[in-house]
């Protein structure tokens, strides 16, 4: 391969920043989204990112920076579905589904009721658009990617027992509604430093898919997490590429190269079941 078809996209600002936030979001989702996996929690990371719009829209409106606004309703959001999780009779997913389908039509009404089409670009929130990224987003991402990994690596063997066994957990006097209010919080926070790169509507894509991926041919959870994060990164980084040579959104792109990455690693994962 040419050594000037990798570092090209370098020679322009715009393409380093967005190759910083591509590594950080390929660590950080894949990390956080190898326990939702454990915790069936996937729904509830897609249900963040929709129900974050709303928000992005009223930040927007009351001229309060789009990327930061989110981040405190993220984590209300984020506590308030575990809240009603809790609570609720009709079933974990049902009141997910509910609530950040109401959260997100409410998003789409607001951006068309106060017209903000020239400065909200709809697609871009969707669907992400990382070759759009400035210092100050490379800053705020930066932020949050190292707020989650320290409080997973602070708080791993609580996340973990919680995940593994929560029941278990509960018996012997672990706090399991303050590390889970924890866990959704680091979740609320790796998703909005993610909406960047990847959008609203796949967001999901980059949590789940090297997770699943790495969890097919690891067979220790503790190794699993660190080639999860090595997918993320070869997909988040692989998917930049595609956005600027073939000039693809970032956000699909990346999502197809994580799909790839785990059809690979379902193809071959009685052959290379690793420790």
């Amino acid at each position: 391969m040419d050594i000037d078809f990798i570092i090209e996209p370098f020679s322009y600002q715009f393409m380093v920043r967005s190759m910083m936030i591509s590594i950080l979001v390929g660590i950080t989702l894949p990390l956080i989204g190898s326990f939702v996996i454990n915790r069936n929690l996937g729904f509830m990371g897609d249900a963040i990112a929709h129900a974050s719009l709303p928000i992005l829209v009223i930040g927007s409106v009351l001229g309060v920076s789009i990327f930061l606004s989110a981040i405190p309703a993220a984590i209300i959001i984020a506590l308030v579905l575990g809240y009603i999780i809790s609570k609720s009779t009709v079933g974990e997913d049902t009141a997910i589904g509910i609530i950040f389908s109401t959260f997100f039509a409410i998003g789409i009404i607001l951006l068309k009721r106060y017209n903000l089409a020239t400065t909200l670009n709809i697609e871009d929130i969707l669907f992400g658009q990382i070759l759009g990224v400035s210092n100050g987003d490379v800053i705020s991402t930066l932020a949050l990617s190292l707020i989650t990994i320290f409080t997973i690596i602070i708080f791993y063997k609580q996340i973990l027992y919680l995940s593994f066994d929560p029941i278990g957990a509960q018996v012997t006097g672990l706090n399991t509604k303050l590390f889970d209010s924890v866990f959704l919080i680091v979740l609320s926070l790796a998703v909005i430093g993610a909406l960047q790169s990847v959008g609203i509507i796949l967001v999901l894509s980059m949590l789940i898919t090297p997770a699943a991926a790495a969890k097919l041919i690891m067979k220790n959870f503790y190794h699993s997490i660190y080639i999860s994060c090595i997918f993320g990164v070869i997909a988040s980084v692989t998917g930049l590429y595609f956005s600027y040579y073939i000039n693809l959104p970032s956000g699909p792109a990346m999502a197809l190269s994580s799909t790839a990455i785990f059809l690979i690693c379902w193809i071959f994962r009685r052959s290379v079941r690793l420790i």
